[in-house]
C-alpha cells in the first residue's frame, strides 16, 4: 500500500466519535478566529480584489465561488494566527480543511454534520501527510499548514463531492502539482495566505478531478512526485488505524505562534516585579528557533513570532490571549523592549516540541517553571476554554449562537452567522 492508496480508502471512512467531538470544537474555533480576522481589517483589500458573486459564504460578509471563498476564508481564519495546531507535523489543520469543506458543502448543499465529518477526515489526512513528509520537509522551509493542508483539503472536498476512487486519485495528483507554502512568509500577511492557497488548492483539485481532468497516477508518492521533490522522508503512517490524530490537536489560548505557548503557559505561574528581573533564560526545542524567535520585532505581527517579546509581555502582566495586544506600539514600547533584551533563548534537544522551561533570575530569587502542551485536557475543559476564547473574539451572543449552529443540521444557520459584517 502507498499513502495515496491509504488516503483514497480513508476518504469515505467512518469518523471516530471522540475525534469528531474535538473537530466540532475546532469548527467553532475556526469560525470565531475567522470572524475576528475579518474584522481586523488588514485583508480588506485582498478580499475586495478576490471576492466575486457566488453561492459560498465569505467570513465577515459577501459571497464568492467555491474556490474564491475557500481562498479568502482560509486566509482570514489564519490571519490572527490564533487557530488550532497539531504538533505531530507542526501544522494548522483546520484553517485550510474547514475552509474547503464549507465551500464544497455549500456547493453541494450538504448538512453541518456532513461538513464536520468531511473536515475531520480531511484534517486527519493532512496530519498523516505531514507525518509522512516528516521534519525534513518542515525544516528545509516548507509550511506544513499549506503543503500537507492542501492534501487534507482535497480529501475533505473529494468526500463531499462523492468522488470515485479514480477521481480521488486524480485529485491528489492535481493537488501535488499545486500545493505550496514557505516558512519565509512567517511574520507577514503571506503566512495566512498560505492557508488560503491550501484551501483553494483542495477545492480546485477535487472539482477539476470531478470534471474529468487527469493527473499522474501517484503525484504524491510516485517518481518525481511531491514527496521526492519536496524533501519528504516517506515515513510510515497508520491512517485509519488506531488512535485518531485530531483527538490530540492543540487549540490556542494565546494569540501568537503556537511554538511560544509552552513558554507562556509556564510563565503564567510566575508573579514578579519586572523591575527586579535581571535575566530570563528560556529553553525550547531547537526547531522553534527558526520559527518564532524574532529577537527585535518591528511590527505587531512580528511580535507574534518572538520569544523575547511575548515573554516580556507575559511577565509584565499583559494578556497574551488578547489579539489587541499585538500591535506596532507594543513592538516599540520601551519598557517591553528593555525587558525583552534580558531574555535569552536556547535550544534543548531533550525537550519535545510541546515543552518549554524558563528560569527567571531576580534580585530576590530565581524562579524555574516548565510546561508541556501535551498534558491531557478533558473535552469539557477544552469546550469551556474555547467558548471563553470565542466570546472574547466575537462577543458572548455570537459565540453562543455559533456553538448552537455547529451542533445543528442546517448549514444556512451557520453561514448566516458567518455573514456578520466587519466592524473596524
Amino acid at each position: 500500500m502507498t499513502l495515496t492508496n491509504d488516503l483514497i480508502a480513508f476518504a469515505n471512512a467512518q469518523p471516530n466519535s471522540d475525534a469528531r467531538d474535538v473537530m466540532q470544537l475546532s469548527v467553532l474555533d475556526w469560525a470565531a478566529c475567522g470572524l475576528a480576522g475579518s474584522a481586523e481589517g488588514s485583508f480588506d483589500g485582498f478580499v475586495t480584489a478576490i471576492a466575486t458573486q457566488g453561492p459560498c459564504q465569505i467570513l465577515g460578509g459577501g459571497t464568492g465561488s467555491p474556490t474564491n471563498a475557500a481562498l479568502i476564508n482560509g486566509t482570514l481564519s489564519h490571519a490572527l494566527d490564533f487557530d488550532d495546531t497539531h504538533f505531530a507535523h507542526i501544522g494548522h489543520p483546520s484553517v485550510a480543511v474547514v475552509s474547503a469543506a464549507l465551500a464544497i458543502s455549500q456547493h453541494v448543499d450538504a448538512s453541518v454534520p456532513d461538513m464536520i465529518d468531511a473536515a475531520l477526515i480531511g484534517a486527519e489526512s493532512s496530519v498523516h501527510v505531514g507525518l509522512w513528509l516528516g521534519r525534513d520537509h518542515y525544516q528545509i522551509g516548507y509550511h506544513q499548514t499549506a503543503t500537507a493542508g492542501a492534501f487534507g483539503a482535497t480529501i475533505a472536498a473529494a468526500r463531499l463531492l462523492k468522488l470515485c476512487d479514480a477521481q480521488i486519485r486524480a485529485a491528489i495528483g492535481l493537488a501535488s502539482t499545486m500545493a505550496s507554502g514557505l516558512k519565509s512568509q512567517f511574520g507577514t500577511m503571506g503566512k495566512p495566505l498560505n492557508a488560503g492557497l491550501a484551501a483553494r488548492c483542495g477545492v480546485e483539485a477535487a472539482l477539476w478531478a470531478q470534471s474529468g481532468m487527469t493527473s499522474a497516477d501517484d503525484g504524491l508518492e510516485g517518481p518525481l512526485g511531491f514527496g521526492e521533490t519536496h524533501h519528504g522522508q516517506h515515513n510510515p503512517t497508520n491512517i485509519g488505524q488506531g488512535a485518531w490524530q485530531m483527538e490530540t490537536v492543540s487549540h490556542k489560548f494565546h494569540a501568537c505562534c503556537h511554538g511560544l505557548h509552552a513558554m507562556l503557559e509556564a510563565l503564567a505561574d510566575v508573579s514578579v516585579e519586572t523591575e527586579t528581573i535581571q535575566s530570563v533564560y528560556v529553553t525550547t526545542h531547537p526547531r522553534w528557533l527558526t520559527v518564532c524567535n524574532i529577537a527585535q520585532p518591528r511590527t505587531g505581527l512580528e511580535c507574534k513570532f518572538s520569544y523575547s517579546q511575548t515573554a516580556a509581555m507575559a511577565l509584565s502582566g499583559i494578556n497574551t490571549g488578547d489579539i489587541e495586544q499585538y500591535n506596532d506600539d507594543a513592538a516599540k514600547d520601551h519598557a517591553l523592549t528593555r525587558l525583552a533584551q534580558k531574555v535569552a533563548v536556547t535550544g534543548d534537544e531533550t525537550l519535545s516540541e510541546m515543552q518549554s522551561c524558563a528560569r527567571i533570575v531576580t534580585d530576590v530569587k530565581d524562579h524555574t517553571v516548565t510546561h508541556d502542551l501535551a498534558a491531557p485536557m478533558s473535552l469539557s475543559l477544552r469546550k469551556d476554554k474555547l467558548l471563553k476564547k470565542a466570546k472574547g473574539l466575537v462577543g458572548p451572543d455570537a459565540a453562543n449562537a455559533l456553538w448552537v449552529a455547529v451542533q445543528g443540521e442546517d448549514l444556512s444557520a451557520l453561514t448566516t452567522l458567518l455573514n456578520a459584517k466587519r466592524a473596524h
